[in-house]
């Protein structure tokens, strides 16, 4: 439902006491010609990211929050209200709040939403916001399933709506390197294609955690969503006093594949951009994983899986790899990592030249105008923002988003299974293997399902 600021007051959650909002506060695009965005979720990410990069741009107002806990709902408020009046330099309390997302859908008066919630909320609410005439933004991975995110990727198209999927290394802003990359790949600077390393963080194992009361400002049956009722203890979902501490979620396998899936599709994306292949998969899989043995927090630990493409390439994926994408041809290689922290999720610790090369010279060499050209976009919100209103491409649609996540969570299969696996990234299936088939989806509570 609505939520009004008196009644966020009256459970717990701190706001601030409303105010006249001036017509000012958006300068010359006050106030049709704005797009009003709906932040779906309201913790860490989109806090720190998601809420804050459309703040960048004036043509461009987020209007409303939902959130299933109170607490972060009425926090996200103050949130949005304290950015525009900060902006403006005059007090602005014009954010309506929201805890359940249909209602959020159903208001006419929002244009596009951002979808910055835990990984199995992200294709149910994609689906959702498209049906109901929404443009999305959508925070990775595309899906807890690969049949949820085939569901989502054919909604997005029936629809029509613009879906950019949160993969921003692809685009110029904030980090340049991994279109380089893909361009220098692209265009034969390391010869053909042979192999292609990926190395991404890890998760620690935790404690068991004992079950704990409801906090009575969370919704937790809907936070639960699509998936199986366990008990509730803070561990399992997100700290009731902190915005900057990984949630527990990240680490079990209720809510996502770990970070196979979070870290991993951001640089399968990145490495089949630079093998072409973003519309495909591989076609055989196999690998191994580490599992914890004990303890609430569930996802892989170290681990090395492997995949070949039809098209003769290969592909590495482990925790002990360097975190980045290395293309390996059989003239030379080039290797590409982020540079600096962007988000919350990004890694401290010492930087690295982002971009390597076998022979320096690959770095400098020019791109002709007869080759390859990989489109330079701005970062993914203003991307998005803008193909929302100019009818620009995105640089990371739904399908390229879903064909990222489906490879991560083949190569996830081949850990669980332990096997070597057949794939048909045409079909979606595996060839041969009912065990392996029955892991491209899961079951989902009748009051949630899509």
């Amino acid at each position: 439902m609505e939520l009004s600021r008196r009644k966020l007051i009256q459970i717990g959650a701190a706001v601030a006491a409303p105010v006249i909002v001036p017509s000012s506060v958006f300068g010359q695009n006050a106030p049709s010609n704005r797009i009003a965005v709906g932040a779906i979720g309201a913790g860490r990410i989109s806090r720190s990211h998601d809420m804050k990069e459309i703040h960048r741009h004036d043509d461009a107002q987020i209007v409303a929050v939902c959130d299933v806990d109170t607490k972060r709902l009425g926090a996200g408020m103050q949130l949005v209200d304290s950015r525009y009046a900060a902006k403006s330099g005059k007090d602005y309390s014009g954010t309506r709040g929201y805890t359940d997302f249909h209602e959020l859908l159903a208001d006419k008066g929002i244009d596009a939403v951002l979808i910055s919630t835990p990984d199995h909320q992200h294709a149910p609410m994609a689906i959702h916001a498209v049906r109901a005439g929404k443009h999305v933004y959508l925070q990775k991975p595309a899906s807890l399933t690969i049949a949820e995110g085939r569901k989502m990727a054919d909604a997005v198209e029936r629809s029509g709506k613009v879906l950019q999927i949160g993969s921003q290394q692809r685009g110029s802003e904030p980090w340049p390197q991994f279109r380089r990359a893909v361009e220098l790949v692209r265009n034969g600077r390391i010869g053909r294609i042979k192999h292609v390393e990926v190395g991404l963080p890890g998760d620690p194992s935790g404690p068991e955690a004992p079950v704990m009361p409801i906090p009575r400002n969370l919704d937790y049956d809907a936070w639960l969503g699509t998936t199986p009722e366990v008990y509730y203890t803070e561990t399992r979902v997100h700290p009731q006093d902190s915005f900057e501490n990984r949630p527990g979620w990240l680490r079990m396998e209720q809510f996502g594949a770990g970070m196979i899936t979070g870290w991993g599709s951001h640089h399968v994306d990145v490495a089949h951009w630079g093998m072409d292949m973003e519309h495909s998969g591989p076609v055989e899989v196999w690998g191994k994983a580490e599992f914890p043995a004990s303890g609430l927090w569930d996802v892989h630990g170290p681990f090395e899986t492997h995949a070949r493409y039809a098209n003769g390439m290969t592909m590495t994926i482990s925790g002990a790899l360097p975190n980045g994408i290395k293309f390996i041809g059989d003239k030379g290689w080039v290797f590409v990592t982020r540079s600096g922290p962007v988000t919350s999720s990004d890694p401290a610790g010492p930087q690295i030249d982002p971009l390597q090369a076998s022979d320096p010279k690959i770095l400098t060499s020019v791109i002709g105008p007869s080759e390859v050209q990989i489109p330079k976009t701005p970062e993914q919100h203003r991307n998005w923002l803008d193909a929302i209103r100019t009818g620009v491409p995105v640089s990371a649609p739904a399908e390229i988003g879903h064909r990222a996540c489906s490879t991560c969570l083949v190569h996830h299969i081949a850990m669980k299974t332990g096997r070597r696996l057949k794939w048909d990234p045409e079909a979606e299936r595996f060839l041969g293997d009912d065990a392996a088939n029955a892991m491209l989806s899961r079951p989902q509570r009748a009051r949630y399902a899509v």
